[in-house]
């Protein structure tokens, strides 16, 4: 098998590809309910203050201020109670000089009030209390306007929708949601080697069960996409040119996986006019790129690499999607080495701060992605981490 004369650095065929897409048209609308995971189709601004009125911040008492400043544990300030109210209940009683009012977290702030005081910071007995500490004016008030201000941009156009954003949505009246179309995402795996179940016959005789379709499947699923799967195509050299080119009419973006190096039965980049093809990154070298297909390796353990070097950016690129990975600084907890001229995809385990390398190593091992749940990337300048050493790493 012949080897690439040259292999394109790792970012530049990841910028490569993303020059070569563009955001797609298409905005749809779907139930408030429906819409976590979802790509923003347009900006959401706020229709009025949240909250709306100034609000108690804590239980307590409403009062003015300017009442509790002589007041200390010896010499508490004595206070009158003209009101109390529940949840959801607005005082009629206004609150004047030598009085207060009796509240709960998230009630409207009495007339005339512009504190309040904890209810742990004062002695009731009766209707009267005695304000053992004094408070600031605003002190435990929350002020309308102070969480979000009528007219402003609350979602941005292009947020990827979490949970906390379906609560905000909802708060503004918000039940349906215009977000943007899903990128089509064909999905081909090839290979005369894969078989579906696990036989033990098939097995010994050196077929493999293939796992490359539900794994990307979902990854395309977990990253704004909506797969389409193709099947499992042999290595036949017709076959595969007629599921590529089905999926380049029906898809926004096309994943095949083998076929992508250069053996006899390595038809799969021969289909596509390739931007580049044999990139720095380890695992998955062969990858290649060109007409909105990308040409992947067939062990999983690199398909699961060169997703997530390049087609979850790719996803995102044509979903509008404003996706950046989360990352988080670790210490490592053992050696990462590597060779210069290599951009690796290096599996860890996260916890409290810490990485620990995957040490089982070889493109076809699950059992190491299994294990991870972030990867590091280690840069072709590099020659790898020594333990200790704090490096970022992305979440998976």
């Amino acid at each position: 098998m012949r080897e690439f004369k040259k292999l394109t650095p790792y970012k530049e065929a990841l910028e490569t590809a993303l020059r070569d897409l563009e955001e797609l048209p298409g905005v749809e609308e779907v139930p408030l309910e429906e819409a976590l995971g979802r790509v923003l189709a347009e900006d959401v601004r706020a229709t009025y203050n949240v909250p709306p009125f100034d609000r108690s911040a804590v239980d307590g008492y409403a009062l003015k201020a300017e009442d509790t400043f002589p007041a200390r544990e010896y010499n508490p300030v004595e206070l009158t109670v003209v009101d109390e109210i529940t949840a959801g209940i607005e005082s009629k009683s206004e609150v004047t000089n030598g009085t207060a009012v009796k509240l709960m977290t998230g009630n409207k702030l009495p007339k005339g009030a512009n504190a309040v005081v904890m209810q742990e910071m004062v002695k009731r007995e009766g209707d009267k209390i005695h304000v053992l500490r004094p408070v600031a004016p605003g002190q435990n008030v929350a002020f309308a306007g102070e969480d979000v201000k009528e007219g402003e941009i609350v979602l941005k156009r292009g947020r990827v929708l979490r949970p906390a954003d379906l609560a905000m949505l909802k708060a503004f009246g918000i039940k349906r949601v215009k977000v943007k179309r899903k990128p089509r995402a064909g999905i081909i795996v090839t290979g005369d080697e894969l078989i579906e179940e696990p036989e033990m016959e098939a097995l010994a005789s050196g077929k493999i069960v293939e796992t490359n379709s539900v794994m990307l499947t979902a990854l395309v699923r977990e990253h704004f996409g909506e797969p389409v799967f193709y099947g499992v195509i042999p290595d036949d050299e017709e076959a595969i040119g007629k599921a590529i080119e089905r999926a380049k009419m029906e898809c926004d973006l096309v994943l095949i996986t083998g076929g992508s190096a250069f053996g006899e039965k390595d038809y799969a980049h021969r289909f596509v006019r390739l931007l580049f093809h044999g990139c720095t990154n380890k695992p998955g070298r062969p990858i290649g790129y060109g007409e909105r297909v990308f040409v992947m390796s067939g062990y999983p353990a690199a398909v699961f690499a060169q997703f997530h070097l390049y087609v979850k950016y790719a996803i995102a690129k044509l979903a509008g999607a404003d996706y950046k990975p989360v990352k988080v600084k670790a210490r490592l907890m053992g050696k990462v080495p590597s060779s210069l001229g290599r951009h690796e995809f290096v599996k860890v385990y996260y916890e409290d701060g810490k990485a620990w390398p995957i040490r089982k190593k070889g493109s076809g091992i699950i059992s190491a992605i299994v294990e991870s749940n972030a990867y590091l990337e280690v840069p072709e300048d590099s020659e790898g981490y020594r333990e200790g050493e704090e490096v970022w790493i992305t979440l998976l």
